[in-house]
């Protein structure tokens, strides 16, 4: 869809929110759009952003509710407002005003999800060191009396999807470069969670003198990293795409060795990469490029590190 929108005269900007928006409508893996990855409560809410490498304006909203087309709802906030992240309820009263209509993002399928898990006593959760046990039963969970911290546990607990976010980057024919990404969050995350996709430089970065890239993953882990704004300064540095990605990857290893995550990366060229972090039952990272050497869309796989 994006690179049709390109092959049309569309703008970059106007092909990364087409195409993300085409995943929100397909609800791609169930991790982006409406009716996938209910919240605690239940609740499907969304993230995305936008981002111009021309001018490195951004438009993002996080943690909208009843508003399906977010990536939509980031590019208004680039094109009608000075600021740069709208969240919670009244990201959803500005879609409205933006002409954005009302709509319940919950389907039977994400129904399906959150009482399953209900009847899975709750797990996993992203609660620690909370009374009752939070690895053993539903809340609602208070601090105790007495606090003894255990470890945080950085091994990501959810199921392996290859992707959890569309993570999209656009380099246009004069080079220049957009980014965005769209998402629906950790499934069972605690209602306010904020990840890695809605915030500029982590989710994704676009820098026309560079290049952009897009990240998928845990975003609690990768998110303080900052890996997309790595990657592209990697790149500014004259460092060939897939390495750029690598050393974002091996960085955040250092910390985090069970990370689960991926990122892409493009420079003004056109010339692109990816990397993964190899963990059991993630062992690739699958992803799809367009570009006029290639006669149509077409999967890329490389191997994790």
């Amino acid at each position: 869809t994006a690179w049709r929108v390109l092959e049309s005269g569309g703008s970059e900007l106007d092909a990364v929110e087409r195409g993300c928006g085409q995943c929100e409508i397909d609800q791609c893996d169930g991790t982006v759009g409406y009716g996938g990855s209910p919240d605690e409560s239940g609740e499907t809410t969304l993230d995305a952003m936008i981002m111009d490498g021309n001018t490195m304006e951004v438009g993002a909203v996080a943690d909208l509710r009843r508003v399906k087309n977010a990536i939509g709802v980031a590019r208004k906030v680039i094109e009608y407002t000075k600021h740069t992240l709208l969240v919670g309820e009244s990201a959803s009263l500005f879609a409205v005003k933006m002409g954005f209509p009302y709509e319940d993002l919950t389907t039977q399928k994400s129904l399906s999800l959150y009482s399953e898990w209900l009847n899975q006593s709750c797990q996993p959760n992203y609660w620690k060191n909370v009374v009752p046990d939070s690895s053993q039963s539903c809340g609602p969970y208070k601090r105790p009396g007495k606090v003894t911290y255990k470890e945080e546990q950085t091994i990501s607990k959810r199921s392996f999807h290859n992707h959890d976010t569309i993570g999209m980057v656009v380099v246009g024919v004069s080079g220049t470069v957009a980014s965005g990404t769209s998402t629906n969050g950790a499934i069972h995350k605690i209602p306010g969670r904020v990840g890695d996709s809605p915030i500029a430089g982590a989710g994704s970065y676009a820098d026309s003198t560079a290049g952009g890239a897009a990240a998928t993953g845990d975003g609690d882990i990768m998110m303080r990293f900052l890996p997309s704004y790595q990657a592209v300064e990697y790149m500014r540095m004259g460092t060939d795409p897939t390495v750029a990605c690598q050393k974002v990857i091996s960085r955040i290893q250092k910390h985090a060795p069970e990370f689960f995550g991926a990122i892409i990366c493009a420079n003004t060229t056109g010339s692109y990469g990816a990397a993964c972090n190899k963990i059991s039952g993630f062992t690739q990272f699958h992803f799809m490029v367009s570009s006029p050497l290639l006669s149509q869309p077409t999967e890329q796989v490389v191997d994790c590190i």
